[in-house]
């Protein structure tokens, strides 16, 4: 009976002593770095980092991209005096090679708030800033409908333009999404096909009596 109650009073300690929340510190980390994480929020004091040997500069690794980002666009804007980008730019495929009706429409008026002011409700660089040469804006824009050059410009190209700037233009990356930047691109396409189509001399058929 006593040797039973000396079992059951060891059992207890052991019990107790597995079950509390005594500390205890290893005498070595297997991979210390999963341990003890080194994570840092993007908004907190950096400035100690760089004293303690760790480079941190708050930017994501080259080449990658977040798990929602849509379209990502690989090509970055070329340094000043290169066009190097640029001319890659070309083989970039427009995702929204064709629109749907309600697309169609969607892009129309995406166009006609962010460009139709340079370029023109007809696409043909007469907006209200350049007004026949009377408006306030002395140099025509380009004329994206009846101008080979742009006619033939990929949208790959466009693109880029639109999200970096090229020449006098500037950058529309903050009031465009990629997506946005993409259908009006098509648009523009649309329009040129069926300028091009308006502008294709009537073929006569002629019937052997």
């Amino acid at each position: 009976m006593k040797n039973t109650s000396i079992i059951a009073c060891l059992t207890a300690l052991v019990l107790l002593a597995a079950c509390s929340d005594v500390k205890r510190k290893p005498g070595s980390v297997y991979m210390p770095d999963m341990a003890y994480s080194r994570a840092y929020e993007s908004y907190a004091d950096h400035s100690n980092l760089e004293a303690k040997g760790i480079s941190y500069n708050n930017r994501p690794v080259a080449g990658t991209i977040s798990r929602e980002e849509e379209m990502p666009f690989h090509i970055a804007k070329d340094q000043a005096g290169d066009t190097t980008n640029y001319t890659a730019s070309k083989l970039v495929p427009n995702p929204y090679d064709s629109l749907n009706t309600k697309d169609m429409e969607e892009s129309e008026r995406l166009y006609l708030i962010n460009c139709a002011i340079c370029h023109g409700d007809k696409l043909n660089g007469n907006g209200p800033l350049y007004k026949d040469g009377a408006g306030p804006y002395a140099a025509k824009p380009a004329a994206l409908v009846g101008d080979a050059k742009y006619e033939a410009m990929p949208g790959g190209q466009m693109f880029y333009s639109i999200a970096y700037g090229k020449n006098l233009m500037g950058s529309y990356a903050s009031q465009l999404s990629r997506k946005q930047r993409w259908m009006i691109i098509a648009y523009i396409k649309e329009k040129q096909k069926a300028g091009k189509a308006k502008a294709a001399p009537a073929t006569t058929v002629v019937t052997a009596k």
